[in-house]
């Protein structure tokens, strides 16, 4: 996680320092349907490493992004959900898609 005084100055490269790696936007996409458990994501990102998946997870919750509850179950149970910031990316995901389907038309 960078700090503020870390982050850079222009607006636009902050954003893609937060959630512009390939893996985080693919994490967000899947959570602004419903919360994920760990494997599900796994399974459904193929490609991913367990390790890249779990840095990924953790830089987001550290960022706000993401929140992660543990529910008292036997197994343990652990869903990983957008926060309210975290679905504020929501108009820029959107934005993306609409893109993203104009530039394969093009």
């Amino acid at each position: 996680m960078l700090t503020k005084e870390e982050l850079p100055e222009c607006p636009v490269a902050t954003t893609v320092a937060l959630i512009g790696s390939k893996w985080k936007l693919l994490i967000i996409r899947n959570l602004l349907q419903r919360p994920w458990r760990f494997n599900e994501l796994k399974k459904d990102l193929e490609g991913i490493s367990q390790k890249v998946l779990t840095d990924s997870l953790r830089s987001m919750e550290d960022d706000g992004l993401i929140t992660r509850t543990v529910y008292p179950e036997v197994p343990p149970r652990v869903e990983y959900a957008l926060s309210e910031l975290g679905q504020s990316l929501k108009p820029i995901l959107d934005s993306m898609v609409i893109w993203g389907k104009a530039y394969k038309e093009m």
